[in-house]
Formats: C-alpha cells, sequence, structure tokens
C-alpha cells in the first residue's frame, strides 16, 4: 500500500445498541502519524498527519510560515530513509535551491517552542502585528459573487473522501473566482490540510509570496485562487495561511474565532463563515463580495 493510500486503515470494534445487543465489526478509522519536516539536515517541525501529500504539506508548512517563497526556492522534497526501514516515510527533507539558504530561524523566532501539532496549528504566534510585518495586506480588486461562496461547502464535500469512510479528517480547498477546484487535501488536522492545498499551488507555480523574486520568469497563473474553504472553524491560522498566500477569501463551516476576525481585517481578507444551505455570515471586507 503507496503512502497515498495510507489515509484510512482498519480497526476493531463492538457496536451497541440501545436494546443492549452489540456485534463486532471492522470499522475505517483516519490514519495518524507524525511527520518530521527537515529543511538542510535540521528539524523545522514535527506535526501529526495523515499520511498522503506529504510533499505538499511540507512545502506548505514552510510556505505559510515565509521560509519558502515560491517553488523556486526548492532544490528537492525527499523522504529520508529507505522504503521498507521502520519509520520510512515520515521524515521528509526539503533542499534548497543551489546557492539559496533558507532561513529556518523564522520559525523559531515566531513560535513559543518548536513542536507543531494537528491540533495547534501555528499557536506560536504572538499576536496579528507580528505577522503583518512579514506579510502585506491583500490588496482590493478582486471581486467574488455571492453566488461562489454560497456553494463553496458543497465543492468540500465533493472531495471528503476519506472523511466519508472515517468521519474524522478536515478538509480543505481552493477554488478559483468562478468556483471550480485549484486544489484539495485532507487531514486529521485542518491545519495540515490547508497546508497541502496550498502546498499544491505553490508547488505548481500558482503562488507566490510579495518576498518572491521579481525577477522571475513564472508565468502569471490563468486562474488565481480566490476562495479558501475548510470544515471545521475559521481560526487565526487559518487566516494567516490564506493571507500569505495571497487569497482573499476564506469560507468555513464552521464559526470564526475573535482573532481570525482581527486579523482577516487587518490584513485584507474577506472571512466568511457558517457557509451553509445558501447561506453565510461575512465579518470583514463583504465588498469584495460586490457589497456596498
Amino acid at each position: 500500500m503507496s503512502r497515498e493510500e495510507k489515509g484510512v486503515t482498519q480497526r476493531p470494534v463492538v457496536r451497541f445498541s440501545e436494546a443492549g445487543t452489540r456485534a463486532s465489526a471492522e470499522d475505517s478509522v483516519a490514519v495518524e502519524e507524525p511527520l518530521e519536516i527537515r529543511v538542510s539536515g535540521d528539524t523545522v517541525a514535527i506535526t501529526m498527519r495523515t499520511p498522503g501529500q506529504d510533499r505538499e504539506l511540507a512545502v506548505g508548512f514552510l510556505f505559510s510560515e515565509g521560509i519558502l517563497r515560491s517553488v523556486d526556492d526548492l532544490g528537492g522534497v525527499t523522504y529520508c530513509g529507505r522504503p521498507g526501514e521502520e519509520g520510512w516515510g515520515n521524515v521528509i527533507e526539503v533542499t534548497p535551491a543551489p546557492g539559496l539558504v533558507l532561513e529556518v530561524e523564522r520559525v523559531a523566532s515566531a513560535r513559543r517552542g518548536t513542536l507543531t501539532t494537528a491540533a495547534c496549528g501555528v499557536c506560536g504566534r504572538r499576536s496579528v502585528d507580528d505577522l503583518m510585518a512579514v506579510c502585506s495586506p491583500v490588496p482590493p480588486g478582486l471581486e467574488l459573487a455571492p453566488e461562489v461562496v454560497a456553494r463553496a461547502t458543497e465543492r468540500l464535500r465533493d472531495v471528503q473522501r476519506n472523511f466519508a469512510r472515517t468521519g474524522g479528517v478536515h478538509a480543505a480547498a481552493v477554488l478559483d473566482s468562478s468556483g471550480a477546484l485549484l486544489s484539495s487535501a485532507e487531514d486529521v488536522g485542518r491545519h495540515n490540510a490547508v497546508d497541502k492545498a496550498i502546498g499544491a499551488l505553490v508547488l505548481g507555480g500558482a503562488v507566490r509570496s510579495t518576498r518572491a523574486s521579481p525577477s522571475s520568469t513564472a508565468p502569471r497563473p490563468e486562474r488565481p485562487p480566490a476562495l479558501l474553504v475548510v470544515s471545521g472553524r475559521a481560526s487565526f491560522e487559518i487566516v494567516q495561511k490564506a493571507a500569505v498566500a495571497r487569497i482573499p477569501v476564506v469560507a468555513s463551516v464552521s464559526a470564526a474565532s475573535s482573532l481570525a476576525i482581527d486579523l482577516a481585517e487587518r490584513s485584507g481578507v474577506t472571512l466568511a463563515t457558517f457557509v451553509r444551505g445558501g447561506r453565510f455570515n461575512v465579518y470583514t471586507h463583504h465588498a469584495r463580495l460586490g457589497g456596498p
């Protein structure tokens, strides 16, 4: 079984009913394993994730932290060790492009610790001011039809294959302004799912940071990312990742935290919540959706 197929495994379960009967069965559950992310031999983070799209996860995480600026910064992304060895596939090495040194101290200076988990995301970020110092606001200009936001969570359901089997994973998807799918991912951690979805776009050259070299010959994407949609709530970290990736709209199935709203306001991101049944709430920059 490949790494990509290891998102779901089987475990024995005993099912109890209200009538007092019970039955033994095999149940599908989401896989959770550690992934150690290294840059040039140094451990940068350890995250508990669902195996699959590990390259995208590592790249998306490093991009969101400001360590990678674009795919041009990458020399390689490979697993450490050999297939068949114990733990193979749970350590991934990122090497920079020739002549480039990746600034891994950006993570250490922005966090209160070194362990990243699926539960905490980038909870070590100290304040909105810290993030805005390295991430300029998303500019206005792109307008999105409210109907695209209203249907966003429907597109999310379309890609939640492991959730349909286990009920135990989060999902994230990036859409263009018409609502067409650009990338998607599932993971036990919602922050990991977002990193995977954004990492796929970084690898494809569709997402670059404002610090990327202006001399790059990378063409402007024909379908730039317009909307990040996530299962669960919209936290500070989710908005942070969208802002760094210059994705102007975030839509969540559930609520938003106060700090997520504050960051969305400062960073120029339109934040929509409770996107269900054709309705949603907008906390920030609603003019992007055709409002006054």
